[in-house]
């Protein structure tokens, strides 16, 4: 009798450790510090198309700009319209709120942010595109 099994090896997985409903990211921080980040921050930027870099949330939150629910469908679609056109690095321009997104495109990501009082006198670099919505 011949065994037809198919045998694979496994590979051991790095363990995700839950502890008080937050998961532990085993990458460290500036400071040395394990990273922590809640199951919600990692569903709603799944779910919400783009992404927010470290550099951009610290911006959102040091600038205390607050995006709703409208603004980040906007971006949605002014990235999608950018990588139609095929780029790579784009100034996302929100003219209702006066916001200056710089996004990855290939990536999804929204490497900074700023507002108005910050954009005046600014030169974007390392961009190829602008998208205004």
């Amino acid at each position: 009798m011949t065994d037809n099994s198919i045998y694979r090896l496994q590979q051991s997985m790095t363990p995700v450790s839950p502890i008080a409903g937050k998961l532990i990211n085993n990458a460290k921080n500036s400071q040395g510090k394990q990273n922590i980040v809640s199951f919600d921050q990692i569903l709603s930027q799944e779910l919400a198309g783009v992404k927010f870099s470290q550099h951009a949330l610290q911006r959102l939150q040091s600038r205390n700009i607050k995006l709703g629910q409208t603004e980040l469908l906007k971006l949605n679609e002014a990235v999608e319209k950018a990588s139609q056109k095929g780029a790579n690095e784009s100034l996302v321009f929100m003219s209702n709120s006066n916001l200056a997104l710089v996004v990855s495109v290939k990536n999804k990501t929204v490497i900074t942010v700023m507002d108005g009082a910050n954009t005046k006198d600014n030169v974007f670099t390392n961009i190829d595109s602008a998208v205004i919505v």
